[in-house]
């Protein structure tokens, strides 16, 4: 539950205890239905949390001034304070994903930590609780691949094949496990640590001529070759232009 607080101690309970821990404001009225559409989501997912966030609640109508000085026009109207400053915001009664989104600009999720330091147990026990994260999955499935654990890889990436970065994950793993499933394939994976264009190159190569279903692997291929690397690449963004049009 959050706490109530008044303008006579908002100083202490937002501005100085923003510079220990993120603080959520909640304006709200008793009157206001949307208020109490949004205040049990909202204090779930921050009890969720475990302390990583401070939830406060002021209403608007007993805090006037607040109100006016935080230019709150419509209620629920919720801001985040990190530092002393507001960092995040949003009105009305969002949807819980909406919520968890909020919140994960202020602290980590429990697999945005995991993915980020790459523990291995923390990825396996999420997975256990929700195989279709596609996140920890795409992690833990690099760490596998990394180990040369490669049928491992592809059993964890199975419940979120349907993703298209996990599809390409997957099928550049089946290559690798068997090279001759398409021995071309094979030797542009092979080059792709130290010449990423070049292995590029060559998938691109296998495309004239090839019948459909060799194109769709390809196409997978090169879509786990860019889920690898960032979205805004050099590389990702030609060879994703020029896949596109090899395929058209």
């Amino acid at each position: 539950m959050g706490v109530d607080i008044t303008e006579a101690d908002f100083e202490r309970e937002v501005i100085q205890a923003s510079h220990q821990v993120p603080v959520v404001v909640d304006f709200w009225a008793e009157w206001c239905g949307p208020c109490k559409q949004l205040a049990p989501a909202l204090e779930a997912a921050i009890a969720s949390r475990g302390g990583a966030v401070k939830l406060v609640k002021v209403d608007t109508e007993a805090n006037q001034q607040l109100a006016a000085a935080f230019r709150i026009q419509s209620i629920p109207a919720v801001k985040a304070f990190k530092d002393g400053k507001v960092v995040a915001e949003f009105s009305g009664a969002i949807p819980p994903a909406q919520i968890e989104a909020f919140l994960d600009q202020l602290v980590p999720s429990a697999t945005d930590e995991a993915v980020a330091t790459g523990d291995a147990d923390s990825l396996r026990a999420i997975l256990a609780e929700d195989p279709t994260n596609l996140d920890a999955a795409m992690a833990f499935a690099r760490l596998l691949l990394a180990a040369g654990q490669t049928a491992d890889a592809i059993a964890v990436l199975e419940p979120v094949k349907e993703m298209p970065q996990a599809a390409g994950l997957i099928t550049c793993a089946e290559i690798v496990l068997d090279p001759t499933l398409d021995p071309e394939l094979a030797a542009a994976l092979e080059r792709l640590a130290g010449d990423p264009v070049g292995a590029l190159e060559a998938m691109l190569e296998v495309l004239p001529g090839a019948d459909a279903d060799r194109k769709d692997r390809v196409r997978r291929v090169m879509i786990g070759v860019f889920a690898e690397r960032p979205v805004d690449d050099p590389i990702v963004l030609e060879y994703r232009k020029r896949l596109a049009r090899a395929l058209n």
